[in-house]
């Protein structure tokens, strides 16, 4: 790890951090200090030059200001078909006034909880840009859903985005679940304009007892964004946490998504897309802690790769030597459409437990010729028979998604990028 410079530069977002959560902010200031932007040399981030792109692109090193969002603009933005509560950011900060106020939950503005245990889930000394986050973020959002609640419609979080050339933006997300509590979160961004910004996320998500969590996440922003993202999830005894990964666009984006089964009979689920054209750059960077006995996670991300576009997938599964009875499942499936296109990929398990099933792999080809020549004589034509065998190869992931409205509307999404409509 390495700063940018000899003076780093987000140094200017620490010294104007505010003054809440006074202890976790020093210590991630400590840790972010410690470790510095990562660079070509640094493990984690071998395939990913994050620092080289924040050096060229970002410029100004501060908070972008929230802006104005109208109610038209809300509505127009909201996807087909979703009936749930929507909850309001304007460059990642919660907007109270042009959100849903949802019976049984507490949402609030994470600045009025200043005892909560910012950091104790996405620890910053795991990761700098979850340490900058937490040292320098401005606003976020604290979401309780209590004991027993089954919260039927989904919440969607719609991150409205319009920053200047250059700026920061640095959402935080709290979710913790009461026992036997049931609810899906689906997060989505719009970019308003065409500027390069930087879009650091951080969300912590804390179940308890028999929670059913799911997230569901699309990455469709404007072609010059940054985005670096830290998700990570506790899951309790008798749990099950589902995460699902839709990523369409973006210069840059890595997603850095943890899942830490802290009780048996526990399950996490981790499924994504990546779908690249142009010089697009997505890295899905994931790790399961299997800490316990009789847990399981199950792992498929699938990415589709044209034009000069690069892809990283780099899982990691930690079976810890008390964790017997473990099962777990991690697989990566890849097809490159161009010469130009490329993916690194690493599954990894490391296992210190002896009474486990656990499997890991990788896949990187092309579209199957044969395929292709069975649908072209039955009369399909070649750009669309291609489009066809490419959104199959993509629809294992899809079919993960649970809310019809949003799996649809991803469907439709991804369907238009391969031209298999008909």
């Amino acid at each position: 790890m390495s700063t940018l410079t000899k003076q780093d530069p987000f140094s200017r977002l620490l010294e104007s951090a505010p003054t809440n959560f006074t202890a976790a902010r020093i210590l991630a200031k400590e840790c972010y200090l410690a470790q510095g932007i990562p660079l070509a040399k640094a493990e984690e981030y071998k395939f990913t030059n994050v620092g080289k792109k924040l050096e060229q692109n970002i410029t100004n090193f501060f908070n972008a200001d929230s802006f104005e969002v109208s109610e038209e603009l809300i509505k127009s933005s909201i996807f087909e078909g979703f009936k749930g509560d929507v909850l309001v950011f304007s460059n990642g900060k919660f907007l109270p006034a042009h959100s849903a106020k949802i019976k049984g939950i507490e949402v609030s503005v994470l600045s009025e909880k200043s005892d909560l245990a910012l950091g104790s889930i996405a620890k910053p000394e795991k990761d700098p840009f979850a340490a900058l986050n937490q040292a320098s973020f401005e606003n976020g959002i604290f979401i309780s859903i209590p004991k027993k609640a089954q919260i039927l419609k989904p919440i969607l979080l719609l991150f409205f985005n319009q920053a200047n050339e250059g700026q920061v933006i640095q959402p935080r997300v709290w979710i913790e679940a009461g026992d036997f509590a049931e609810v899906t979160f689906i997060e989505q961004s719009v970019s308003l304009g065409e500027t390069a910004y930087f879009v650091n996320k951080v969300v912590e998500l804390k179940g308890g007892i028999n929670t059913q969590l799911h997230y569901y996440r699309l990455q469709n922003e404007g072609k010059p964004v940054l985005e670096v993202s830290n998700i990570e999830s506790d899951i309790q005894k008798d749990a099950r946490f589902t995460s699902v990964t839709i990523s369409l666009s973006g210069d840059l984006v890595r997603n850095n998504l943890s899942f830490n089964l802290l009780g048996s009979n526990s399950e996490g689920n981790m499924y994504g897309i990546y779908l690249l054209n142009g010089k697009s750059h997505v890295d899905n960077h994931t790790n399961v802690d299997h800490t316990i006995p009789h847990a399981e996670s199950h792992e498929l991300y699938k990415g589709i790769l044209a034009d000069q576009s690069r892809g990283v997938f780099n899982g990691k599964i930690f079976v810890r030597q008390d964790a017997q009875k473990t099962n777990a499942f991690q697989q990566n499936n890849n097809i490159l459409l161009s010469d130009d296109a490329i993916i690194n990929t690493k599954p990894q398990l490391e296992i210190w437990a002896d009474d486990v099933k656990c499997s890991h792999g990788c896949t990187v080809g092309q579209l199957d010729e044969e395929a292709l020549f069975y649908l072209q004589a039955r009369g399909i034509d070649k750009m669309q028979a291609k489009g066809l065998l490419l959104y199959a190869f993509a629809g294992e992931v899809l079919e993960k998604i649970q809310e019809e409205s949003f799996r649809t509307y991803c469907d439709t999404l991804i369907q238009e990028r391969l031209g298999s409509k008909f």
